[in-house]
């Protein structure tokens, strides 16, 4: 076989594929894989703590997608450019689908597979991750006391404390509605966005306007995608449910919380709650 040849039958043999780069590749210099893979860093040698590193690490990735979906779509809102909302929106879906598949590694863990490198996170739970906590400000459902939790870093609670100032992206979307004719209440419009959002009788009789006009109105595919939101975003703290009750039972949490009474209590505050109520009156 000739050199022709062989070059045709591998192609690594490809110039371009081979030639040596001068540092960094370009793939890393990007994507900072190299980074990315040298923080998993166990503290055991439990055979189930890689998973669950991994497992935590995806996790905040897709927190920081879709928190910047979100940030996107509140200002298209603000701005009423709802096709630039409505595109953030279902892009923020495809990456909460992702999340929520994240769980796959660590969902069947056993009480001793857990035990196996429990102790060695200490004090470390998910409650405090700065991230899901922007995501669920974003959502609405602020918290005071969560935020002094991280008056330790900075740098992370100014930016945790901008976002709490700051209306959530539902208060924007109802802004949104009110400004396309619909009444949103003034108390609504006005209320203390510091405040964790509650449900309002205005504003679920303005779902009931949408819902039972035209089902093809921009209005009504808007309400849709807020709800597929709502109730990826539910089933993802119920999967948590599972994990931690499959996983330590009603042991308290690693960072003094109640474990699973807290996340059980915290899985069943509703998401966009108008959206849910109006659906019996249509």
């Amino acid at each position: 076989m000739n050199d022709r040849s062989t070059a045709l039958a591998d192609p690594m043999a490809d110039d371009a594929l081979t030639r040596p780069f001068t540092g960094a590749s370009p793939y890393d210099s990007y994507v900072h894989a190299s980074v990315l893979n040298s923080m998993q860093q166990p503290l055991t040698d439990a055979p189930d703590e890689m998973g669950f590193l991994v497992t935590t690490q995806v996790m905040e990735l897709w927190f920081t997608l879709i928190v910047h979906e979100w940030r996107t779509a509140r200002v298209a809102f603000a701005k009423d450019d709802l096709p630039a909302a409505m595109d953030a929106l279902i892009r923020s879906r495809r990456a909460l689908t992702a999340l929520n598949g994240s769980w796959a590694p660590i969902a069947a863990l056993t009480p001793a597979q857990f035990n196996g490198f429990r102790a060695a996170f200490g004090k470390a739970s998910g409650f405090q991750s700065a991230m899901y906590r922007h995501l669920e400000f974003l959502l609405g459902d602020k918290s005071a006391g969560l935020l002094r939790s991280h008056r330790g870093d900075p740098a992370v609670h100014e930016a945790l404390s901008e976002t709490y100032r700051e209306p959530s992206l539902y208060d924007e979307v109802l802004g949104f509605l009110h400004r396309q004719g619909l009444h949103v209440p003034m108390r609504v419009r006005e209320r203390d966005v510091t405040q964790p959002y509650a449900s309002d009788p205005g504003v679920v009789d303005v779902w009931r306007e949408i819902y039972a006009g035209p089902q093809h109105h921009p209005h009504l595919a808007l309400g849709e995608l807020l709800t597929d939101i709502a109730e990826l975003v539910t089933r993802w703290r119920f999967e948590h449910v599972l994990v931690v009750r499959r996983a330590m039972g009603s042991k308290p949490g690693s960072a003094g919380s109640s474990g699973l009474a807290w996340l059980e209590q915290r899985a069943a505050r509703p998401v966009f709650p108008e959206l849910w109520e109006v659906r019996g009156d249509v």
